[in-house]
């Protein structure tokens, strides 16, 4: 949405000839944006002059991805209401999505390989290292904060102002699941575990938590959302790139709506993250910055969707209990 422009400041007017100096000139050069117009290029100026940069309001030229989520999930409720008509639609995107994911499957294989190049390749082009790593230090530290206060505060609270009851002794009954989510970093994997958890040591109903914990894990991504977020803001900040607040209810909007779509398989978030950034007209190859602590961070995130997954599924069981 911005475009940094180099701006020549020249202190005195005119191009005074110097012994020994070639003559200075203005080379006129067709606008990106619009051929038609030419805009001046100083080469060789006379004396050197101070240059500055300046941020200009710009255009972004990538696609409109935040009308693309918001179309998508309007022809989802549609076709849901649609029933047995629209059933046909709703095959052909299933087999389109299960197809798409087993190809990024056979992808991750060759993940390692690549992502070693495209570290090595942004280090190359950094001049301090250092910086960027200890800004990639205070990145994590935010994100694993931001979890850590969701999971153990406003989701214990929520969970508190429903059933009256105490969330950390919920909690307890689902360590086992939250370690195993830590392990695989898979919501999907941690699946069956985090029902055994809820059925055996938490009692809830056979009923909700087949019903809540499969829908869980494939749209309640509450930590997932979160990391885009910060990491979208992020990496705006490396590119010294100043957002204001509608690209940051932007930014939250697109990736709660794009955690919805990720898949429950580890660094799915990667993938998603690409539609956050684009949302905004931030640079997609930067996601090679955060990769190299990806791996750690994705851990905790997934940590955060399974116990959101367990503790909605408890609160559904609190408010239904009459039914059953």
């Amino acid at each position: 949405q911005y475009r940094t422009v180099l701006v020549p400041v020249v202190k005195s007017p005119g191009f005074p000839k110097i012994p020994g100096k070639s003559l200075s000139f203005i080379y006129f050069a067709p606008d990106d944006e619009n051929p038609a117009i030419h805009r001046p290029v100083f080469l060789e100026l006379t004396p050197s002059p101070e240059m500055t940069y300046r941020t200009l309001p710009g255009t972004s030229n990538e696609m409109n991805v935040l009308g693309i989520v918001i179309f998508s999930a309007t022809i989802g409720l549609l076709l849901g209401k649609m029933g047995e008509r629209g059933t046909p639609l709703v095959n052909v995107c299933q087999c389109l999505n299960e197809a798409v994911m087993k190809i990024v499957s056979m992808a991750v294989w060759y993940f390692p390989f690549g992502i070693v190049f495209l570290i090595a390749g942004k280090i190359l082009e950094m001049e301090d290292p250092s910086v960027i790593g200890q800004k990639l230090g205070l990145y994590a530290i935010t994100v694993v904060a931001g979890l850590v206060i969701h999971g153990l505060v406003l989701l214990p609270l929520l969970f508190v102002l429903i059933t009256k009851k105490n969330p950390f002794a919920f909690i307890q009954g689902i360590l086992q699941a939250l370690l195993i989510a830590l392990a695989t970093s898979s919501s999907s994997a941690t699946l069956p575990i985090t029902l055994k958890c809820l059925l055996e040591n938490n009692g809830i109903d056979r009923r909700v938590a087949r019903f809540v914990l499969p829908v869980g894990a494939t749209i309640n991504m509450d930590g997932t959302a979160l990391y885009e977020a910060v990491a979208a803001i992020f990496i705006a900040q490396v590119n010294e790139y100043d957002l204001d607040l509608g690209q940051i209810i932007t930014i939250s909007i697109t990736a709660t709506a794009a955690s919805i779509g990720a898949a429950g398989i580890p660094q799915s978030g990667l993938v998603t993250m690409v539609i956050v950034l684009t949302s905004v007209g931030l640079p997609t190859d930067d996601i090679t910055l955060i990769i190299a602590v990806d791996w750690a961070l994705d851990r905790f995130r997934t940590m955060t969707n399974v116990l959101g997954d367990a503790l909605a599924a408890g609160i559904i069981a609190h408010v239904c209990r009459k039914d059953f």
